[in-house]
């Protein structure tokens, strides 16, 4: 069996166990060295004492008592030491009260150092962290008390989360610069074109050019809307809703949408009440919606479902036929800029910022984005929203 290490104890009540200990090795110190150097002045004054004076005191210390001459000489002989004697035992208590104090004062800065040894390396860590080396870490010890090793797995883990921040927006620094050089290379060069006099300037080339700017339109509000959901301002207000009424309002509008991509869509629409931001559980679903008719629409089909579970949380669920996602599922909740089709990204026009906006917008509903893959092909794709 596994004992608790004294480390592990919460600070105070190690600081008040430790005062304690040091309290009792002073007192303890103090009166063992009195006590020794009592009985060397004990041992000083009878070798002194007349023959007479001595054998009385022997006398007194077993117990039998002296003849009346014998005991005034050893009182006449006491008297005169009494003094110096006191004095002598007073120099004593305070030489070993300051000794023990002393020794006691050492030990406790060792411990104390062996306690807050790990502070020291947190804050060389901290220091380098300030420096912008968000890779750093501390290891934790087995000296530390239970609030100095919670700090250093809060430091660590804050350190960790931090240095997944700068690698995710470095990402998506260049992801962002990947997904606008294209469209502004097209729009320049066809612009520049036209003023040469190499491209017409008819309609055909200004509705091509017209596609492009919506394609940048649609990145920038991609990415206003996870700004937003990073200030906590995405969803301003929640009204009750029937999510069902919902999700059957985006269907029918996307229907000339649903019909190109050739896909049959099925429900299984259940009454759904519960307070959100309609609009942007229009703008989710609508995300999913062009998700499936870009990557699913070889399936052929997509059901569509809305279901209040017993916690009073509601489900918004797709499933349909396609490719389904990779087996790194991680890659996807990550990857802010994760295609399900890289190789017909440019044609079919998405942003590749589909589900981060349905999933920041599911988080600003206190819920979660779920995905998997079905058995037999396809993917699964949920969004669960919970009440305020």
């Amino acid at each position: 069996m596994n004992r608790p290490r004294l480390t592990a104890l919460p600070l105070a009540t190690l600081t008040a166990m430790i005062i304690t200990v040091m309290l009792l090795l002073s007192v303890g110190m103090t009166y063992l060295g009195v006590t020794l150097y009592t009985s060397y002045l004990e041992r000083s004054i009878t070798s002194a004492l007349p023959p007479r004076a001595l054998t009385a005191y022997n006398n007194l210390d077993k117990g039998i008592l002296p003849d009346q001459d014998s005991l005034k000489l050893l009182l006449d002989n006491l008297k005169v030491l009494e003094g110096p004697t006191d004095f002598k035992i007073q120099v004593s208590i305070l030489v070993c009260g300051l000794l023990s104090a002393l020794v006691c004062a050492v030990i406790g800065m060792f411990l104390a150092r062996r306690i807050v040894g790990p502070l020291s390396d947190l804050t060389s860590a901290a220091v380098e962290l300030k420096s912008g080396d968000f890779s750093v870490s501390v290891t934790p010890s087995n000296r530390s008390t239970r609030e100095v090793s919670s700090l250093v797995d809060t430091f660590n883990a804050l350190a960790a989360s931090l240095d997944n921040m700068e690698k995710r927006l470095r990402f998506n620094n260049m992801a962002v610069a990947h997904e606008l050089r294209t469209p502004l290379t097209i729009l320049q060069g066809s612009l520049q074109g036209m003023l040469d006099g190499v491209f017409p300037m008819d309609r055909k080339m200004i509705s091509d050019l017209l596609l492009q700017v919506e394609g940048l339109g649609r990145i920038v509000e991609d990415l206003r809307t996870l700004s937003l959901a990073i200030g906590q301002k995405l969803v301003m207000e929640r009204q009750s809703t029937d999510v069902s009424e919902v999700v059957a309002a985006v269907l029918m509008s996307a229907k000339p949408m649903l019909d190109t991509s050739k896909l049959t869509v099925e429900t299984g629409l259940h009454p759904a009440v519960i307070p959100v931001d309609s609009p942007r559980i229009r703008q989710a679903v609508l995300a999913l919606l062009e998700n499936a008719c870009r990557y699913a629409a070889d399936g052929n089909w997509l059901r569509c479902e809305t279901e209040r579970l017993p916690d009073d949380s509601v489900v918004i669920r797709f499933l349909d036929r396609g490719p389904g996602f990779p087996q790194d599922l991680d890659a996807v909740a990550t990857n802010p800029f994760w295609r399900g089709d890289p190789s017909r990204s440019r044609a079919t026009g998405g942003t590749g910022l589909g589900l981060s906006v349905v999933q920041a917008i599911a988080l600003a509903h206190g819920g979660h984005l779920e995905f998997a893959n079905r058995q037999g092909g396809g993917a699964m794709v949920a969004i669960h929203l919970r009440p305020e």
